[in-house]
């Protein structure tokens, strides 16, 4: 069985039109023109606006001009992530997509469900006729991913509808109602090289396997972060043996939870068993701690190369590990307001110590702005101690929740009487459009909603393939009772 087998067709003929088209962030041109000439195939209105975002129309069926016009949204963009032993280049290839019982996959890579099966089934809105409602207009936006600069560009006016649908929540049975902010944190330096002294020999030190995730959804699941992981052994090895740093890389996105790192140390000659004892002992202890999240990670210590034969000043060394040691990382503090809800949180998301320049990316969210702010200071002095300077940029807030929604009521309401029971009502921290959007559109009323996936921003993203047809049955029949002008 592939893709082109799976129910409904007219969502995975759509998504499966998607996963051919190169996609990653900040490189739309591609998925853009490929929606833009589906729909004149169609015989759908479609342009895109002067920042780049996508929109299509529809008029309202026969008989139901009266409802109010809704806006279906998603974004254009996926996070492209990797197995390391994968040849795949995100800006040329295609999605290879394979089907696992209940699941679509992907071939070790990222599947891009998140959002291109959102945008499949506003699609499929668009282009069936036997589907009753009012006037309808689709909004695939760019760049969400890395700065939601599709969202934050988009003007006033253009849209004509009063109730947006947001089709980019991960689990099917939920509503949406609200979502945290974020807030990106770039700390930066130089340092001195030195030119290694005789006696040492050069080792790499590779950790990979873990699992990773979505820097928001997954947070709360308490997996490990490579670059924390990596900076912990370089640090015992650092005052233990006396090792030199050479160079440390992890991560590659600032929305993903690092899965790998790799660094490389200069090791003393005479210790270097002892070296080798310190890193297995500790990654021991790493296993052990993280034996149920990442039970799967690994640590490779091994002779290599460095044919500069240089490593990172010392003084410079130390203060940068102990400042990733330091920074803050994962879950900060869980909702007061919505139990078993994450507040607060950080992901150091990418590092990279080499040819003399020091850089960590991370991504802060919370829905709150003051905790989210506090945070940030607290990073800003983390590593303003350790001679970094740290530019704070991309900031947004979170889309406060609105239970007396209108759109909400119909919606659940329409879910209760489909599948026998309510609908869960929920927040999520992570980062979806509608708290943006509702800047230039105050007025919207809305709710997110979607497809159950697993393990978005890693290469082990799933969709759960009969979630996708409850979510098209559920939004035909919520799009037929819209409340009317």
């Amino acid at each position: 069985m592939t893709i082109n087998d799976l129910e409904p067709k007219i969502v995975f003929g759509n998504f499966y039109g998607i996963t051919r088209q190169p996609r990653p962030s900040k490189h739309e041109e591609k998925i853009r023109a490929y929606l833009l000439d589906w729909a004149k195939k169609r015989g759908i209105e479609a342009f895109a606006d002067e920042p780049g975002n996508v929109i299509m129309r529809v008029p309202a069926t026969p008989g139901y001009e009266d409802l109010k016009g809704v806006i279906l949204q998603g974004h254009m963009d996926m996070v492209p992530q990797k197995n390391s032993d994968v040849i795949h280049d995100f800006e040329t290839d295609p999605i290879e997509t394979w089907v696992d019982g209940d699941w679509l996959k992907a071939k070790g890579t990222t599947l891009g469900a998140d959002n291109g099966l959102g945008l499949a089934l506003a699609m499929a809105i668009l282009e069936s006729k036997d589907v009753r409602h009012g006037p309808i207009e689709l909004l695939a936006t760019y760049d969400e991913e890395t700065g939601m600069t599709g969202a934050n560009t988009l003007k006033p006016g253009i849209l004509k509808g009063d109730i947006l649908i947001n089709l980019d929540s991960e689990t099917e049975g939920e509503l949406y109602i609200g979502c945290a902010g974020g807030l990106d944190a770039t700390a930066t330096s130089t340092y001195w090289r030195r030119t290694i002294p005789k006696g040492y020999v050069c080792y790499s030190l590779t950790v990979k396997g873990f699992k990773g995730g979505h820097s928001g959804l997954d947070i709360n699941l308490y997996r490990a972060n490579a670059n924390k992981v990596s900076a912990r052994l370089i640090y015992a090895l650092v005052e233990k043996v006396g090792a030199k740093l050479v160079k440390m890389e992890g991560g590659t996105l600032r929305n993903a939870i690092p899965r790998e790192c790799f660094s490389s140390v200069y090791i003393p000659g005479n210790k270097i068993k002892k070296a080798s004892r310190t890193v297995n002992a500790i990654f021991a202890e790493i296993k052990e701690e993280y034996c149920i999240t990442d039970p799967d990670c690994m640590c490779i210590f091994e002779p290599c190369d460095n044919p500069d034969k240089k490593y990172v000043d010392d003084d410079a060394a130390l203060r940068f590990i102990r400042a990733i040691q330091a920074c803050p990382n994962g879950v900060e503090r869980m909702s007061d307001q919505m139990p078993g809800l994450v507040e607060t949180s950080n992901n150091m998301a990418m590092v990279k110590i080499a040819d003399g320049r020091f850089s960590v990316s991370c991504l802060l969210r919370s829905s709150v702005d003051s905790a989210k702010n506090q945070l940030a200071d607290r990073i800003d002095s983390v590593f303003s101690l350790a001679g970094a300077k740290v530019k704070f940029s991309g900031g947004y807030s979170g889309w406060a929740p609105n239970s007396a929604s209108p759109i909400l009521h119909t919606m659940k309401k329409v879910y209760t009487d489909m599948f026998g029971k309510e609908p869960a009502i929920v927040a999520v921290h992570a980062g979806l459009e509608c708290g943006i959007l509702s800047g230039a559109y105050p007025h919207w009323d809305m709710v997110s909603c979607g497809p159950t996936l697993m393990s978005p921003h890693s290469p082990d993203e799933r969709a759960f393939i009969p979630s996708v047809q409850k979510v098209w049955d559920f939004l035909k029949a919520v799009l037929e009772v819209i409340p009317k002008v």
